[in-house]
């Protein structure tokens, strides 16, 4: 089979779904935040805590994922 994507598409591709990554898991840790905050009556807390948590790991997957060494010679 054919891969319909060439190479110069393939990083755009990547990093759109690191795009859509970070947001549905500050979506997600948002509704997260909200429910705990609820269910604890903790208000803010959980609800601020709960994204800056998903922005520092989302930070460092991009940063890792942008700084990796190309092998065999800059063909991914």
């Amino acid at each position: 089979m054919q891969n319909k994507f060439t190479r110069s598409q393939r990083p755009v591709l990547r990093y759109i779904g690191l795009g859509t990554q970070l947001l549905v898991m500050l979506g997600g840790a948002v509704y997260g935040g909200l429910w705990l905050d609820k269910k604890t009556d903790l208000s803010p807390l959980f609800t601020c805590a709960l994204p800056l948590l998903v922005l520092v790991g989302v930070f460092y997957t991009l940063i890792k994922e942008t700084t990796k060494k190309k092998k065999n010679g800059g063909i991914n």
